[in-house]
């Protein structure tokens, strides 16, 4: 078994204008004040973090961890979920992504789709450059409005869909191998990939390329209903990148899973501080702990009713508390009789 490592925070909610929030070494300073080890660093805003750059100049990336491991702080990952929902956008929602990409690309889904790729391979070679061995990403989607079968979905839709999403994804899934780094898949409504059954789909038609891995974040399952311990236990060997993130469930006489267009401060399901909701954590950290997951424990704060700042301080606590210090011997090796050939075959009667 291994002690996972963290706490570390996902910077795509607290990243702003205003200090300590407007750079990466003014972030990385507060997070470190807080308890934070290290940071998982979104890669859409150049002024952040350059991610053209860093795939181009293995110097760059010793800069930027020479300022961070100052502070006590390290990379967790670097996460391109912005850029990888481009790499397939169904076109109903083409003008509401069009933002996650520079203006250049905008009104033009083609370009806009190269431009997602060129990132997702700057990623690779960026990670390469910064020691890491796992990526953040999100699948995309082409297939998304068709998930409830109504109107029945036309014979073969989902094969094609699933072939082009695959054939959108291999080079990428190929040049993270060749950086030797693991692309994880948030698994995520709104994505192809939002639960076990369709990501295996999507191993089938990636021919279960070792690097298409996942980020695993109870709080989606949550929300969908689905047993997110045993989910562990299925996908264990895949899992290579944890985000710690809660919610809860409550639905009533008037909605469920699917919300009844509410904001969410009043939807059956919603996103909460870590504590507040309802994922037991306990047990998510012990089968961590069970499977030797050997990366890194980040917080992802998304609630809609506590204060952000407080969610962080809390949270970086509470994933401390949670982290659990593998043992290196069996509890009963003080009642051990031995070993012995002889003896074994004594107690067998052999």
């Amino acid at each position: 078994m291994q002690t996972l490592k963290g706490p570390g925070l996902f910077l795509a909610q607290y990243l702003g204008d205003k200090a300590p929030f407007n750079t990466l070494e003014n972030i990385a300073q507060w997070a470190a004040s807080l308890g934070f080890k290290g940071i998982q660093i979104p890669t859409s805003d150049p002024n952040i973090f350059n991610l053209k750059l860093a795939a181009e100049s293995p110097t760059y990336c010793d800069e930027i961890k020479g300022k961070l491991n100052d502070f006590g702080i390290e990379i967790t990952e670097l996460s391109t979920h912005l850029q990888g929902q481009l790499i397939a956008v169904h076109p109903a929602f083409d003008l509401m992504f069009d933002g996650f990409a520079p203006k250049e690309v905008q009104n033009n889904s083609k370009e806009r789709t190269k431009w997602a790729i060129k990132q997702l391979k700057y990623a690779a070679k960026a990670s390469k450059n910064l020691g890491l061995n796992a990526h953040a990403t999100f699948s995309g989607a082409l297939m998304w409005p068709f998930i409830y079968p109504w109107p029945q979905r036309p014979q073969g839709l989902l094969e094609t869909g699933m072939n082009e999403l695959a054939k959108r994804w291999l080079p990428i899934l190929n040049e993270f191998d060749d950086n030797g780094v693991d692309l994880c898949y948030e698994i995520h409504p709104g994505e192809d990939l939002h639960d076990g059954t369709s990501y295996e789909l999507f191993l089938e038609h990636v021919n279960q390329h070792p690097r298409a891995c996942l980020l695993y974040d109870p709080s989606h399952f949550v929300l969908q209903c689905l047993d997110y311990l045993a989910y562990i236990d299925i996908y264990h060997d895949r899992i290579k990148a944890f985000h710690v993130k809660d919610a809860e469930f409550n639905p009533n006489g008037k909605q469920g899973v699917y919300g009844g267009y509410q904001p969410w401060i009043d939807r059956a399901g919603r996103f909460r501080s870590l504590g507040d909701g309802q994922v037991d954590f306990k047990s998510i950290f012990s089968k961590m702990a069970q499977y030797s997951y050997k990366g890194w424990a980040v917080l992802e704060w998304e609630c809609c009713i506590k204060d952000p700042i407080v969610g962080a301080t809390e949270g970086a606590q509470f994933i401390q508390n949670h982290i659990i210090p593998v043992t290196s011997k069996t509890f009963d090796d003080f009642a051990a009789s031995g070993k012995s050939e002889n003896l074994n075959n004594v107690v067998l009667g052999l």
